[in-house]
């Protein structure tokens, strides 16, 4: 008979002196608040010069801070898949933002059910554009189709009714938290996850907020201008969809737009972006208010991340899905039972890590087979050496036509990104290759630097074995064929 780590958590209760009780007696809790496209830079604990946030920077003093966590695919569904099943994109299956996580798959919320763990989910799931109904491994499963929206967004309560309540989303869905909560029965150890629309675009801050940063002015980055030596389809990406002439996610009205006075469309959408961050802050305050009113805090471990970073103007682009710095970065923290405080980490962690994470604080059988690592060993001391290198993967979207397909492989100061064709010929983009250490803004394409040329042939063999060692081969990486970067707008469907 299996016992799950509830009931072990009693019996060490029962087993342990009184005197040696440091550790909690019972199985955490685990509250996990996942974030769509918000940058680590647009947060205070992680160096916001503008955008205050209190309530997460107070998570991140009172735990641990991840300085150097990554997505290993800048994508919103893809990503967070690998956040649930410790899985990269190539393995779980989703690789785009309308594929469904493979019901069959096993994920770290299911597995804390099995243990005795009460689960729910309340928010953004977006994997699977059309569906909202429950997905297996939560007790209770409260979502909408698609990106929902801003303002009055449609929910599927658990499959039990449809409900449109007038408000700001992310209210709304602390709400609902709230609410499942407060239901909880005493003695149940409980999981829940919140996924956040904010700050997705389109950008649209709660009216409080709207006028936030009217007085910070917001230039294009220094990047956006330093595209020599850079592969072509930078340059070809600029006024599209995805670059800062084009429209800005609705910001522009007119595009595309090279002129000076261009800036200030571009201005307008960072400040929107940073108002919805704000509310977010709102939003993580009243859930540690109630863990504290209700005893729970002690007890219960609390996740905070985004699921990709996002471009900004880097490199003249907006949006996400490329290996460059902004896009792959996410802002990670954890606090709860056994973590130390005011720590930062600056080993490189990923999306896949989470799962393991996750399931090894609350004593519960790993997931096997996965590509993911807990960090746990990393804030003790005690685990196996740490990665230096690990993988990155993208494939192009006919309905994003912005970006190409992307291998890259990322170490501890170096990266070298690769945009193969599709069809095993060789690739028509020129690569890149930064010192991150020399460069951290990625300023200087180093790919076709004859003194360098050492340290690429290094990085394409160390490529070629990560890819080798997931069975990646050149014939067995399937991919789609690049048709180029286009300037036609995407579906206003699937915007």
């Amino acid at each position: 008979m299996r016992t799950s780590p509830a009931a072990l958590w009693c019996l060490v209760a029962l087993l342990v002196p009184v005197a040696a009780a440091a550790e909690p007696t019972q199985a955490p809790n685990v509250l996990f608040i996942l974030c769509d496209d918000l940058r680590p830079d647009a947060l205070g604990c992680y160096g916001s010069k503008h955008v205050k946030t209190p309530q997460i920077d107070a998570l991140a003093a009172a735990g641990v801070r991840f300085a150097d966590a990554f997505c290993t695919t800048s994508l919103c569904s893809p990503s967070r898949a690998s956040i649930l099943t410790g899985l990269s994109a190539h393995r779980h299956g989703v690789r785009n933002n309308f594929t469904e996580l493979p019901a069959a798959l096993p994920h770290w919320p299911a597995r804390l059910r099995e243990q005795g763990y009460a689960t729910g989910y309340v928010g953004k799931w977006h994997m699977g554009e059309n569906n909202d109904a429950p997905r297996p491994g939560f007790d209770w499963f409260v979502s909408h189709t698609g990106q929902g929206k801003y303002f009055d967004t449609e929910w599927n309560v658990n499959g039990e009714r449809r409900e449109t309540p007038q408000g700001y989303y992310t209210t709304v869905v602390t709400d609902y938290a709230l609410d499942w909560l407060q239901s909880r029965q005493a003695g149940q150890p409980w999981a829940l996850c919140v996924g956040q629309k904010a700050p997705h675009s389109f950008y649209f801050p709660e009216p409080k907020y709207e006028h936030a940063f009217d007085d910070v002015r917001v230039p294009y980055p220094v990047s956006a201008f330093q595209l020599d030596g850079k592969p072509d389809w930078i340059r070809q990406r600029l006024p599209t969809w995805h670059g800062i002439y084009g429209p800005l996610f609705d910001w522009r009205k007119s595009f595309p737009d090279t002129s000076p006075e261009g800036v200030k469309d571009f201005e307008n959408m960072v400040h929107a972006y940073w108002g919805t961050v704000l509310s977010v802050d709102d939003s993580v305050g009243r859930l540690v208010d109630f863990l504290k009113t209700t005893g729970q805090w002690d007890n219960t471990l609390i996740v905070f991340m985004g699921d990709n970073g996002l471009l900004e103007g880097e490199h003249g682009m907006v949006d996400k899905r490329t290996m460059h710095e902004p896009s792959i970065r996410i802002p990670l923290i954890a606090r709860g039972p056994g973590l130390p405080a005011g720590r930062v980490v600056n080993e490189q962690v990923l999306t896949a890590d989470v799962a393991p994470s996750i399931l090894a604080a609350c004593h519960a059988p790993p997931l096997a087979d996965i590509d993911g690592r807990s960090w746990l060993g990393l804030l003790t001391g005690t685990g196996a050496p740490w990665r230096t290198e690990w993988l990155y993967e993208y494939n192009y979207e006919k309905q994003f036509p912005y970006t190409p397909n992307i291998r890259g492989i990322r170490t501890d100061r170096w990266k070298f990104v690769r945009y193969p064709h599709g069809d095993s010929t060789p690739d028509r983009h020129l690569p890149e290759l930064y010192d991150l250490v020399q460069d951290p803004g990625e300023l200087v394409n180093l790919a076709a630097d004859p003194a360098h040329a050492a340290t690429r042939a290094d990085l394409e063999r160390r490529l070629t074995a990560l890819l080798a060692a997931r069975r990646l081969t050149t014939e067995a990486d399937r991919m789609p064929l690049d048709e180029g970067i286009k300037s036609a707008l995407p579906d206003q469907k699937v915007r």
